[in-house]
């Protein structure tokens, strides 16, 4: 279930309801037991679903995971209905990432507050907590139930949302926010990064868009330093992370569920799309940009302004776009230099 310091819960859901709020319908039969007043507490990945939960199948990538899911419900293009476990409701529909979404924000309606929970006249709300030894500075905003560890400093208009949890001796400069997170000791934030909104999902087709609610949370570890104008978007489901020791530059873009390892050095423009995954201690040069869905392994090296389309083995180093093995990169590179310069080339 999504974090309830964060998301308010509207709760459970019958199957009867499920099926209406989806404009799905059953798949087959109905497994042992199971009746449409029977009741689904929440929405989840294939992986981590129970059997009270609801989950989709919306990209091919995940197709192994219908062999190992638990889940109760699962949403799914009919072609794939069949490969669904016995012991779930398998709703069918030709487009079951809109039904997810539908469903989500049925679940969680107040999905996309921007409130802090500063309702009083203070701008630190009463119920926050904070540390001893910290420096706030003025213009500071710090909503409910939010928690500040000890010798901290806050720079001057920066917003601190309801819930969020700040460990000790933390450095958050000037005008940077930060909603739907947990950030661990000796963290620093630079000028303007953005902590906690929500990522870029929606499910697109003729009938227009409907955005799927983001009902995870951006977790940093400690010692990580995050460079200015740098965005981390919660996640959709899964958290977004981001290791311990790990360095990202000014201007990076990371999308929802991305996990980060620990040591990594991410350098300025680079732009990480979601459910991507980065070994510990993996270099990413300027600019480059990595789709998403993709493992990175440990310890890879990455060009500036690669264009990442595949997963990448542990220890690689990789360059161009689409991006090659470095030595094959390179001679690729001399062979097009020498065609161009060939009598007559233009």
């Amino acid at each position: 279930m999504a974090d309830s310091r964060f998301f308010t819960f509207s709760g459970s859901k019958t199957l009867a309801e499920i099926i209406t709020i989806t404009e799905t319908e059953v798949y087959g039969t109905l497994p042992t037991d199971i009746t449409y007043n029977s009741c689904y507490s929440d929405v989840a990945t294939l992986e981590g679903a129970t059997g009270e939960q609801v989950a989709v199948l919306h990209n091919r990538k995940y197709l192994p995971s219908l062999d190992t899911t638990k889940a109760g419900i699962i949403l799914v293009e009919p072609q794939f209905a069949d490969r669904c476990p016995k012991t779930s409701v398998v709703l069918a529909c030709q487009s079951p990432y809109r039904a997810y979404a539908q469903l989500s924000n049925a679940f969680y309606p107040e999905h996309d507050s921007f409130e802090t929970g500063t309702l009083s006249t203070s701008p630190i709300h009463p119920s926050a907590s904070i540390g001893p030894d910290c420096q706030i500075e003025h213009g500071v905003i710090i909503g409910e139930h939010a928690e500040i560890g000890t010798g901290c400093f806050i720079g001057a208009n920066t917003v601190i949302g309801k819930g969020v949890k700040i460990g000790d001796h933390c450095r958050i400069a000037a005008n940077v926010t930060i909603t739907h997170a947990y950030i661990g000791n000796r963290v620093i934030l630079h000028t303007g990064v953005r902590v906690g909104q929500a990522g870029f999902g929606f499910h697109m087709d003729k009938k227009g868009h409907v955005s799927v609610p983001q009902l995870g949370r951006v977790m940093i570890q400690d010692f990580v330093d995050v460079g200015a104008n740098t965005t981390i978007d919660r996640g959709s489901g899964d958290d977004t992370i981001i290791g311990a020791g790990t360095r990202i530059d000014n201007l990076v873009m990371i999308g929802h569920n991305v996990q980060i390892g620990r040591g990594c050095v991410i350098v300025a423009l680079v732009g990480i799309s979601g459910s991507t995954t980065v070994g510990d201690y993996t270099a990413i040069g300027g600019q480059a940009g990595l789709a998403g869905h993709l493992n990175i392994g440990k310890g890879v090296q990455i060009a500036a302004q690669s264009g990442i389309m595949r997963d990448i083995e542990d220890g690689m180093i990789v360059g161009g776009s689409p991006a090659l093995p470095a030595k094959q990169w390179h001679r690729q590179t001399v062979a097009l230099q020498k065609l161009a310069n060939q009598k007559g080339a233009l």
